[in-house]
């Protein structure tokens, strides 16, 4: 287990950059649940678990000192849980979300020690001193890493065998009830996100894919194929009503104006 653990800690040092410095979004449950998955050996389990974990996530970002529950550390323990204790993926979101939130608190409590570092970046750039503002940021992004691979570490190789075993110890409705809350995290995840993106000219779009999933019962995937369609088709109206005559400036307000 000592390997795995260290495997996986040193995929959640690369992924904390990347939630920050990288943004690659190889940090997405998504793909924490494909790297997990390969290194636990259940390829299948770390998908569909990194997948269930990735709607719970999909309408959080960290923006400057707003931060989120740790994506990072809710994908890898999230999943690793999954597979370890060989439980269903939404009882794993349960048991990842407190991770994630006290995660959470530890990074803004770091973004807030190494706050006083700006101001000596700042110091670094009226003086043109290249090489000091690189210091900074490479001691940020090294400690980051060393933080998440730790945080991943200790309870994926300490905790594993003791979590297994307390799963298995806990009650019928206990289980029931991790997975009825793992199953309704999605749906907040989704309810975030289209408050944001969410405009009154879109709802017919909504409604529409809605009735296609749940009364004719249409795939996931022909859905989205057909969504992208109608954002293409949309894109290009729009385009070409922009270069045809003065009404592009008055979208580009609009969107500014809405934040996206």
């Amino acid at each position: 287990m000592l390997l795995e653990a260290l495997l996986i800690a040193l995929w959640a040092g690369i992924a904390g950059v990347d939630l920050f410095n990288g943004l690659t979004h190889i940090h997405r449950p998504l793909v924490t649940g494909l790297v997990v998955g390969l290194i636990l050996g259940d390829l299948q389990t770390g998908l569909i678990a990194g997948a269930t974990l990735e709607m719970v996530w999909m309408g959080m970002v960290p923006l400057a000192g707003a931060q989120p529950p740790n994506v990072v550390i809710g994908g890898v323990i999230g999943v690793a849980f999954a597979i370890l204790t060989q439980q269903d993926p939404n009882i794993s979101v349960g048991i990842a979300v407190p991770f994630a939130v006290a995660v959470q608190g530890a990074i803004t409590l770091l973004f807030t020690v190494f706050s006083p570092l700006m101001h000596k970046a700042d110091v670094f750039a009226e003086n043109a001193d290249v090489k000091g503002i690189e210091r900074i940021n490479y001691m940020g992004m090294t400690f980051l890493f060393f933080f998440y691979a730790i945080i991943a570490f200790l309870p994926i190789y300490f905790g594993a065998d003791s979590a297994k075993t307390i799963v298995e110890s806990l009650p019928e409705w206990v289980i029931g009830g991790l997975s009825v809350a793992g199953g309704m995290m999605p749906a907040i995840g989704f309810a975030m996100l289209l408050k944001i993106m969410l405009k009154k000219e879109y709802i017919a779009f909504f409604l529409i894919g809605f009735v296609l999933v749940i009364y004719l019962k249409l795939p996931i995937l022909a859905v989205a194929i057909l969504g992208a369609a109608i954002a293409m088709y949309d894109f290009y109206m729009q385009k070409d009503k922009g270069t045809g005559n003065g009404g592009g400036n008055s979208r580009v307000e609009e969107e500014f104006a809405d934040g996206i």
